[in-house]
């Protein structure tokens, strides 16, 4: 009897750089479905039509209140897996489908954009615009050890996964004004620059050490909100930062 936990893919509106992102893992994501996961529900890569029973659920993209199959989809999502993840800026947090008015040729009447959020409960976010292949491919394991690991490694990946599960909570919106009112306004930058290096639009710029926020640039993504590490920190990660690296690696191995 196989011990893989079953995974699907489900494709919202947004451009598919999460699930490029997802496949840069290159060997890795080999790995991970030869000893960890079966894939069982993918547009492109799984031959199935209807959303299937499964243990993760990664959703990418923001739902299109205009398009019924999509609301469908998403609570069928919600209702079919014990945990939903949210996989990129757009599921989390809307990103630049928030500013789509409509108009487009194919598609006029979709103009109303919403992250999964808003629409159903969400366990796990994965923010970034794209996430980074080493951060989707930590979650997947995380996930496996979550699942089917033993009490130790429940343990571990629990505290992995904590932060990431504490977003959701805080809700679907986050941007460079969340960096300026909660880190750099309250004194906690210490001036890393890893927010600047994680915005997808450079909308953040450092200026005599400290970031600078170009709002008309930012796309709310969530990915500076989310890389800086006084935005929020967890003791449970960094006590155990050893041993969920070493955990990481020997079941990349």
């Amino acid at each position: 009897m196989s011990n893989k936990i079953s995974v699907g893919h489900v494709h919202m509106s947004g451009c598919t750089g999460c699930l490029v992102s997802f496949a840069d893992n290159y060997g890795g994501l080999l790995t991970i479905l030869d000893k960890y996961a079966d894939l069982v529900y993918c547009l492109t890569l799984a031959d199935v039509r209807h959303i299937p029973e499964m243990d993760v659920a990664l959703v990418e993209g923001s739902v299109c209140l205009q398009d019924k199959i999509a609301v469908e989809e998403i609570k069928e999502t919600r209702e079919r897996a014990k945990i939903v993840v949210a996989l990129g800026g757009c599921a989390c947090y809307g990103n630049i489908t928030r500013f789509s008015r409509g108009g487009q040729q194919n598609q006029p009447q979709h103009e109303s954009y919403l992250p999964i959020g808003d629409l159903i409960d969400v366990d796990v976010y994965i923010p970034g615009c794209a996430p980074t292949p080493q951060m989707i491919r930590n979650v997947c394991v995380m996930a496996y050890l979550l699942l089917k690991g033993n009490d130790d490694q429940k343990k571990l990946a629990a505290e992995y996964l904590k932060p990431l599960m504490a977003l959701p909570k805080a809700g679907t919106e986050a941007c460079g004004c969340d960096i300026m009112t909660k880190v750099i306004n309250q004194g906690l930058c210490m001036g890393c620059g890893s927010c600047a290096a994680s915005c997808p639009t450079r909308a953040i710029t450092m200026e005599y050490g400290k970031p600078n926020i170009d709002r008309e640039q930012c796309i709310k993504c969530g990915a500076c909100s989310s890389q800086c590490p006084r935005s929020w920190f967890s003791f449970d990660v960094v006590s155990q930062f050893e041993a969920i690296t070493a955990a990481i690696n020997g079941a990349m191995e």
